[in-house]
């Protein structure tokens, strides 16, 4: 089937190779700080507390484990594809490679929900943080301009009605937009414009002054913690998903967002000097450096303060408040450190999103102009503002619970696809050279697809449904559009490969 004709190896190698139109500026130390910069921000800054008041409870910690898990299995898979196919485009150029061109469109489709929405996901816990910042100063923003106008609540009694699950449960805050949220990712769009380098030095900047204020919380706060908050360790449940280890597992599903970032790396494929050797190494270091920190910072926010207490757009600032009046100094250095750190987090996310769209484009599935480079800044520019201007919006319009369950399961998806795309390549093309190969192959992809599968099966109906009629939409779109306008389809990327 035509659906199924697969890009050569060879023909993605050989287009990374000719393309010149972006600017090669990223070494591995920018590599593994993009990596960190997108991955340590809304994770333990927002999403820890939330969701071990939420779900697990102070085995929040093992929900960072299991979620670390499926990240270090996808991460070798993706360290493989990214060494050997180093073209920007992410897991949608490897699904091009090994599963064909429907599965390819829809892991690029996918990839919309977790770049473009998790940078607006980011953008709503940066508002939090500026807000609850600036009335320290006396400068108070209305709430009115700072929340989202909408909320959802899907229906107890909707079991798998899709419609009901959709449409039902959506009810007016009686805000009108989040202005901050909005204003944030403006920035930031203007920023990844002008280009790959300035934005690159930008975020180690960020990346390091968060990694200090982190580690400044981590230093401080073991004096604090008192060891009565850990019991019970793993709380009884209260219902499917809410506590016990049905909620361990709901809270390793949600948090899973917290680890989206390492694989943005790979979206920067073409504007890295060394991409076979640089590659796996800010991919892999990234991931190992960031889920070390999720662990010991679930341990001592969860030691601090009890974990009832953390269901807060600031968790770690409520731990700060528990350490008494001569250490206040530090809510304000934890804040000025989220902000940093949220900044970075968009910023990586929003440079993922564009390229993968200048990819699908140079494949003919996108109109052109999706793949148009600024002259002067060697950006896809174009694709850059269009990607700005939808993530301010979903920034703008909705709340950071309902965002952040739907970037994860499709950032769960994307993953669960490149680790089985490794293990088909090594299949039908075992001879193509490897810099990087997966250790244990057959052993690690397989974890990798079981733990993404059980990651998303622990993610509640409401959020398959979304996921669902997104894929639904995206298929609305490739039929009369992509698949008539593959270059793939034309014969104009070279010899197709055989179907899979």
């Amino acid at each position: 089937m035509k659906l199924f004709r697969r890009k050569t190896a060879a023909v993605l190698q050989s287009e990374a190779q000719s393309d010149k139109s972006l600017k090669r500026a990223l070494g591995p130390v920018n590599l593994t700080a993009l990596g960190i910069g997108a991955v340590i921000g809304a994770g333990i800054f927002v999403l820890t507390g939330q969701a071990a008041a939420k779900y697990a409870g102070p085995a929040i910690v093992i929900s960072f484990v299991l979620a670390g898990l499926a990240c270090t299995f996808a991460g070798l898979c993706y360290a493989e594809f990214a060494a050997m196919i180093p073209a920007s485009g992410s897991a949608y150029t490897y699904g091009y490679a090994t599963l064909g061109e429907l599965v390819a469109w829809i892991i690029g489709w996918d990839l919309i929900l977790e770049y473009l929405f998790a940078g607006a996901t980011v953008a709503v816990g940066w508002s939090g943080y500026v807000v609850s910042f600036l009335k320290e100063f006396g400068l108070v923003i209305p709430a009115q301009f700072t929340s989202a106008p909408f909320d959802h609540h899907a229906p107890a009694d909707a079991g798998w009605n899709m419609w009901r699950l959709f449409t039902e449960g959506w009810v007016s805050t009686g805000a009108t937009l989040n202005v901050p949220a909005m204003l944030i990712v403006g920035f930031v769009t203007v920023l990844l414009v002008i280009g790959i380098k300035e934005s690159a030095t930008f975020n180690n900047l960020i990346v390091a002054i968060k990694l200090a204020v982190i580690l400044t919380f981590i230093a401080v706060g073991i004096a604090f913690i008192n060891r009565h908050n850990w019991h019970p360790f793993v709380p009884a449940a209260l219902g499917p998903g809410h506590f016990g280890w049905g909620g361990v597992l709901r809270g390793a599903g949600v948090i899973f967002f917290a680890y989206i970032g390492f694989d943005a790396v790979s979206t920067a494929a073409q504007e890295a000097k060394n991409p076979q050797r640089d590659m796996p190494i800010g991919m892999l270091a990234s991931l190992g450096i960031c889920t070390i920190l999720y662990i010991v910072v679930a341990l001592v926010l969860t030691g601090v303060v009890s974990y009832q207490s953390l269901n807060v757009s600031a968790p770690i600032a409520v731990a700060v408040d528990s350490f008494g009046a001569p250490l206040a100094w530090l809510r304000t250095v934890i804040k000025i450190g989220a902000i940093a750190g949220l900044s970075s987090v968009i910023l990586v996310l929003l440079l993922g999103q564009p390229r993968i769209f200048y990819s699908m484009s140079k494949d003919g599935l996108l109109p052109s102009v999706f793949s148009s480079v600024h002259p002067k800044f060697q950006t896809p520019w174009i694709a850059q503002i269009l990607t700005g201007v939808a993530a301010m919006l979903v920034a703008g319009l909705f709340p950071i619970g309902l965002l952040g369950e739907l970037v994860s399961i499709g950032t769960l998806l994307a993953f669960l696809i490149v680790c089985a795309g490794v293990l088909v390549l090594r299949k039908i093309s075992p001879e193509i050279h490897r810099p990087f190969r997966t250790p244990a192959v057959w052993v690690v992809a397989p974890l990798g697809i079981f733990f993404c599968a059980w990651l998303m099966y622990g993610l509640p109906r409401d959020t398959w449904a979304r996921l669902i009629v997104w894929m639904v939409i995206g298929l609305a779109i490739y039929f009369p559009y992509g698949h008539r306008h593959s270059k793939l389809h034309h014969g104009l990327l070279g010899k197709a490969g055989p179907e899979p």
